[in-house]
Order: structure tokens, then sequence, then C-alpha cells
């Protein structure tokens, strides 16, 4: 075999990686020195995937198209696996189950939320400035803010395979508006509440005295290094449940195509598009199976290592973002640069309102906590949302920072129904009208069910 330079299959990879790392490094250390952007709280991730962007723009296009789109794909997929093979509290304590619920709908409701605003400006361009706008654009908007770079990078692809040019980058636009949105708007919101004395900031040796050894192992775990690592053990999980995720996407596929060609070539996207879900569930299959054959002594120790598990989907997501900013396609926005401003500041307006409102009372007890951190987590991701809270709540005193993780594992159920909505939208005119209407009626009861459960939880025993 040629080890040289000259064989591009066995170094092209590696040195991309090397290129995103570099990038990813000076965005570090330009977080670290620069006030101005240390101020803003946005994301190191964020700030290199705005320097490859540049770099490319100039010319300098160090990592190509496809490397960019594939590690958006897979990444996303690792991550949330990652995350959904963690041990939570909510697995044995039922008031964490409830707080669990409550955080899923409040969720998801905020994600029909944006998807209304998105649908209502997609449409009512396409009846007047904008003629040719793909009607159904607008549901774009919860897939870039409440997603994120990686699930707006497959819907978006998914709707450009489907007559929307530009569909991929709109939707990665709209992820990074996202993240400027939790950074800016969350930063301003934190130094009015600074003024107001609602909290003073920690300092990090204040910070440093809260770890623990419960902080990197529970009871009854593997130890850290025996004839194989604990980290090597925590990463074949996550492939071993991306591996299952495969066979059991592809075996999903092959059972479609016998409802006809179309509705098959219709199912076999959505199903690849939407791979970090299954995965998901997979994850958490695979969590009940290990916890009930501890329960029967089958297994006499815990393989799952939260703090590791934590890390690789800190990686995985770190990569995802950087990749998915980069892989921006400037070009392609020109004609969508109306759409895309219209959606960026009404989402990050609409959801600030909206959490604002219903947030006192879901988490009456930790009102700032649990709407800041929700904001960052509903127009970027959950690590802006922690990034958030953080300044607020940097010991984690209040549960906001489990609501993030927990209520995404239950998002998982309350959004199924919008999955199906975004397969439906892009389909006819007629169903994109439909899937407003459907988006006005899901919102009402998933708002109905948080003030519902409000009121039980306070007239209980």
């Amino acid at each position: 075999m040629d080890f040289s330079a000259a064989n591009t299959a066995l170094w092209s990879f590696l040195l991309q990686l090397g290129a995103i790392a570099c990038v990813l490094l000076i965005a570090n250390v330009l977080r670290r020195k620069l006030p101005l952007i240390r101020k803003t709280l946005m994301p190191t991730a964020v700030l290199a995937g705005f320097l490859l962007l540049i770099l490319k723009m100039c010319g300098l296009n160090m990592v190509s198209a496809q490397t960019l789109e594939m590690i958006t794909y897979h990444g996303i997929a690792l991550g949330f696996i990652a995350l959904s093979l963690r041990i939570t509290a909510v697995d044995d304590n039922s008031e964490e189950k409830f707080v669990a619920a409550k955080s899923g709908a409040l969720i998801v409701s905020c994600y029909t939320i944006q998807g209304i605003c998105g649908l209502i400006i997609s449409l009512g361009l396409a009846y007047t400035l904008l003629p040719g706008m793909f009607e159904a654009a607008g549901i774009l908007l919860p897939m870039g803010y409440g997603q994120g770079p990686g699930q707006a990078n497959n819907i978006g692809s998914i709707y450009e395979s489907l007559g929307f040019i530009g569909g991929r980058s709109f939707g990665l636009s709209l992820a990074a508006a996202g993240f400027l949105s939790a950074c800016v708007v969350g930063v301003i919101y934190l130094n009015i509440l600074l003024r107001k004395g609602i909290f003073k900031r920690m300092s990090l040796e204040d910070e440093a005295d809260f770890i623990s050894i419960s902080t990197f192992q529970d009871k009854g775990e593997i130890p850290i290094a025996e004839s194989i690592d604990k980290l090597s053990i925590q990463m074949a999980l996550v492939l071993l449940v991306y591996l299952f995720t495969y066979f059991v996407i592809r075996g999903l596929s092959t059972l479609s195509m016998g409802l006809g060609a179309n509705i098959s070539q219709t199912i076999s996207t959505l199903l690849w598009g939407f791979n970090f879900i299954i995965g998901a569930l997979l994850a958490m299959a695979v969590r009940v199976i290990f916890k009930t054959l501890r329960k029967s002594k089958l297994m006499t120790r815990q393989y799952q290592n939260n703090y590791l598990l934590s890390r690789i989907s800190g990686f995985a997501f770190d990569l995802m973002i950087i990749a998915g900013i980069a892989s921006i396609d400037i070009g392609v926005m020109a004609e969508l640069w109306l759409p895309f401003l219209l959606m960026s500041v009404v989402g990050a307006t609409v959801t600030l309102v909206y959490l604002k409102w219903l947030c006192k009372k879901v988490y009456p007890n930790y009102y700032y906590e649990g709407m800041l951190s929700m904001y960052g987590m509903l127009t970027g991701t959950i690590s802006s949302g922690v990034l958030l809270l953080r300044e607020i709540d940097p010991f984690y005193k209040t549960p906001a920072g489990n609501n993030l993780l927990t209520g995404s594992g239950t998002a998982i159920v309350f959004g199924a129904p919008m999955l199906v909505l975004i397969g439906i939208a892009p389909v006819s005119t007629g169903k994109t009208w439909l899937v407003l209407a459907l988006l006005f009626i899901y919102t009402a009861l998933l708002i109905g069910f948080l003030l519902k459960i409000k009121t039980k939880a306070v007239k209980g025993p």
C-alpha cells in the first residue's frame, strides 16, 4: 500500500479533519483573548464555523463540501445517541418524569409556534413579493432554530430534492441566525438581570469547588481502565447503536418498497433524514435493556459513563456545528435574503415572548433559569442553552440544566406528529395550508396540556 501523499484516499479525510481542528483552536484562542467575542457568549464551535465559511468565501477552501455534509449528517446522530445512552434521574424518579413531560411538551410547542410563524411568512411572500417562493420553506424555521444545524441540513436537503432551490443552505443559514439570536438576545437579557441584581456572576474558583468525584463516575461503574479503556467502551456502545440504526433504516426502507415507488421514495428519504431520531430511540432501548439486566443481576456493572458520553456528544455536536455553518452556500441565498431576514427576526422575537409567558407557568420556582436555558436551546442547541444557564446558575442548583436533556428525550414523543407534518407540507399548496392549520391545533393541545398538568401539580396532595 502506498502511504505517501500521492494516496489521497488515505490522507484526504484526516487532513480535512486537521484543518477543522486548526480553525477550532484558533477560534478558541480568539474567544479567550478578545473580550468582545467572549462577552457575546458565542460558542467556540459557532465562531469556528464562521471562520471556515469566511475562508471559503475568500477562496481558501480547506474542507470539501462532501466532507462537511458528511460530518454534519453523522455528527447529529452520534451526538444524540451518546446523549440518549446516558443514565438520567428520570429512569427512577416519578417527579422527574413529570417535569420531563412538561419540558418535552414545552419544547415541541415552541417548535410548532416557530413553524406557524415560518409558514405564515413563506406563504405570505409566495402570494405577494416572491411568487416563486417554495411555500413550505417556513417549516425550516423550527428546524434551524429549534433543532439546529444537523436537522436543518437534513430537512433542507430533503426539501431541496423536492424543488426548493437552496433549501439546504437556507436551513443552515437559519440555524446560524439562531445561534446569533441565542448569544445576542440571551446576553442582553442576562445583562438586564445582572443590573437588576437578580443574579451575580461566580468566579472560576467558586465553580471549581463544586466539582466532585460524582461528576465523573457513578457508583457501580466499570473501572476507568481494565483490559479496555472506559472511553473505548463508551465509543463502542455509541457506534454499535449507530450500526443498528443503519440496519433498521435500511430494513424499513426495503419494506416500504411494497407501497409503491413514489411513497417508498418519500418514506426512505424521511427515514434517512431522521437518522438521529431513530438512533436516539434505539439508544434509549439499549439503556432500558441494560437497566433490566442490572436489576435481574445478569449484568453486575454499569457500562455507561455519563461524563464520557457527554464528552462524546459534545465533540460530535461541535464538529457538526462547525461543518454545518461552513457548508452554507452564500450564492444560492441571493434570492432568499428577504424570507431569511424575516424568519430570523420573527423567530427570535416570538420565541422569547412565548417562553417568557409560558415558563412562568411551567417553571414557577426557577423562572429565569428555565426560560433562559430553554431560549438558548430553542434558538441554538443544548450547548447554547447551557452557556446561558451557567451565567445565572453555575452550580446547577435548579433542575433547569437537567430539563434540557430530559425534555429533549420526551420531546421525541411529543414531536412525532411534527415529523409527519414536515413530510406532508411540501407535497402541494393545499397540504401546506393544511399543515399550517394542524400546527395551530396541535399548539393549542400542547399549551392546554401544559396548563392542565401545571394546575394538577399545584392542587396535588
